[in-house]
């Protein structure tokens, strides 16, 4: 397991830093060398709304074992609305916040409607509560990562996904070779809190060598950034180990070899997103 997860996971963090990369020498965010375009992280943008895909249809797949239905076509086109809210306001006139208000409206009637001709009246608030929990969870929180791609840049956001992930190897892997007390037992007995140590080390390295080669942030608020994301990292993969716990599923699919499914992949970075983005905002800005 160790081994796979070491060689699936590495093989994704570089087609994931490919895909970025290119997108942001298309669109000249590459080098301060290079005049910005006006549209920024179009790769990106398409990258997390496929994403969403897989992802809506494996959140389905565990809210089915709570009897509850997840209306996926609406869901994933409305998860797909607002993973990519970041970008539209570029091309069209129109705030972010005007935005996300209708399409958070047109969103709730559209499964009041989807709920009534395709189930009636059973389950009503049931299937829209979780419905609109799937779509906050896949949609809003994913779009703070296309948030940080588009007002900070190619190199932070670089850095706050490899912090996280790192972080995520690092508990996977010290915990798997060393580890002995449990961080979590209730949630996910195998977290330990030498697999804690683990990703608080791995992440601070991180960090600090992004701080130090691409000039992001000091190194102390470096230091800072890996040890909290280090913890907020693994609160994303608590946060979904619950809602699996909670249907009795250990894994949201077994797609990837040594992770189980997108949803497995991604946990971390959607929890912490939202903080990364606020992070950059009060430092970077």
């Amino acid at each position: 397991m160790l081994k796979y997860r070491l060689i699936f996971g590495t093989l994704m963090a570089l087609l994931f830093a490919g895909i970025i990369i290119l997108d942001a020498w298309m669109d000249g965010s590459i080098s301060n060398s290079v005049t910005n375009k006006t549209v920024q992280g179009t790769g990106l943008c398409i990258l997390l709304a496929v994403l969403a895909i897989p992802a809506q249809f494996e959140l389905a797949a565990i809210a089915a074992a709570k009897n509850l239905k997840i209306f996926k076509p609406i869901a994933i086109i409305s998860s797909m609305l607002f993973t990519t809210s970041w970008y539209w306001p570029q091309i069209i006139k129109i705030s972010q916040a005007h935005y996300l208000l209708f399409v958070a409206a047109f969103t709730l009637l559209g499964f009041f409607l989807y709920q009534y001709f395709c189930y009636g009246i059973s389950g009503t608030i049931s299937n829209c509560g979780a419905n609109y929990f799937s779509i906050v969870y896949l949609g809003v929180l994913s779009s703070f990562v296309l948030g940080i791609r588009i007002d900070f840049g190619l190199w932070p956001l670089l850095m706050f996904i490899s912090v996280v992930k790192s972080s995520d190897i690092g508990a996977y892997t010290v915990g798997k070779l060393f580890g002995k007390h449990k961080f979590s037992p209730n949630i996910s007995p195998k977290k330990t809190w030498e697999g804690m140590a683990g990703a608080v080390f791995f992440a601070i390295i991180v960090a600090v060598l992004f701080a130090a080669f691409c000039d992001i942030m000091l190194g102390w608020l470096a230091v800072i950034f890996g040890f909290c994301f280090a913890f907020i990292g693994q609160f994303g993969d608590l946060a979904e180990s619950m809602i699996k716990r909670d249907a009795e599923q250990k894994d949201s699919a077994n797609h990837l070899p040594g992770f189980g499914g997108i949803l497995d992949v991604i946990d971390s970075p959607l929890a912490a997103a939202v903080l990364g983005y606020l992070f950059f905002l009060c430092t970077l800005k």
